[in-house]
C-alpha cells in the first residue's frame, strides 16, 4: 500500500511539479520528509491509564510505537512539575510514512463527519502542513468499545518545498482533499 503511493509520487507528481514550477533538475521538486504524530495529554501527569491508553491507540494508528514527551519546565498553575509525561509523538519516515498518509488521506479523512476538505490555511510558510484531528474514532484500526475518552491529534507533514504554494501544490497531486474557500 505504501509503494503505491511512493511510486504514484516518482511517476506522476514529480513530472507535473517539474512542469508547474519549472525546475531544472528532478531534485529540486518537493517531496515528503516525515510526518509526526502529536497528542498532548494535560491529565496524564494525574492519569496514568490516559498515557498507556494514549500510547496504545497512537501505536495502532501509526504502526511505530510513540515516545512519551515530558514536561521541560515546572507551571504551577496546570500542576505540572518538570519531567513529568505531558503527551506522546511518534515520527513516521520512508515507508511508514507513505502508508500512514495513504490510509490518512484515502480512508480516514472521508470519514468524518460532514467533511468538505482540509484548511489551505494550515500551512507555516516553509511549505510544511499541520492538520488537527479531533477525535481518534475516524481511523479504521481504533474500535468504538475500546476507547475510554475521545481525544484529538495533531498531524504535521513535513516537506522538502520552500514555500506554502510548492507544499500544497506537492499535498494536492498526492490526493489531500483541500477546501476550497
Amino acid at each position: 500500500m505504501a509503494e503505491q503511493l511512493k511510486t504514484f509520487y516518482t511517476e506522476k507528481v514529480v513530472p507535473k511539479l517539474m512542469e508547474q514550477f519549472e525546475y531544472g533538475n528532478i531534485h529540486q521538486a518537493p517531496k515528503l520528509v516525515k510526518v509526526t504524530v502529536n497528542r498532548g495529554l494535560g491529565e496524564a501527569s494525574q492519569n496514568a491509564k490516559a498515557l498507556e491508553a494514549s500510547v496504545a491507540e497512537i501505536a495502532t494508528i501509526t504502526g511505530q510505537r510513540p515516545v512519551v514527551t515530558r514536561a521541560k519546565k515546572a507551571i504551577a498553575g496546570f500542576k505540572i512539575r518538570q519531567g513529568m509525561p505531558v503527551g506522546t509523538m511518534v515520527t513516521l519516515r520512508s515507508t511508514r510514512m507513505y502508508a500512514f498518509l495513504n490510509r490518512l488521506i484515502n480512508l480516514t479523512l472521508p470519514r468524518i463527519r460532514d467533511f468538505r476538505g482540509v484548511s489551505p490555511k494550515s500551512f507555516d510558510g516553509r511549505g510544511n502542513y499541520t492538520l488537527g484531528l479531533r477525535e481518534q474514532l475516524i481511523f479504521p484500526e481504533i474500535e468504538y468499545d475500546s476507547i475510554d475518552q475521545i481525544r484529538g491529534m495533531d498531524v504535521t507533514i513535513v516537506t522538502s518545498a520552500n514555500t506554502d504554494e510548492e507544499g500544497r501544490a506537492l499535498l494536492k497531486e498526492l490526493g489531500m482533499p483541500f477546501r476550497e474557500n
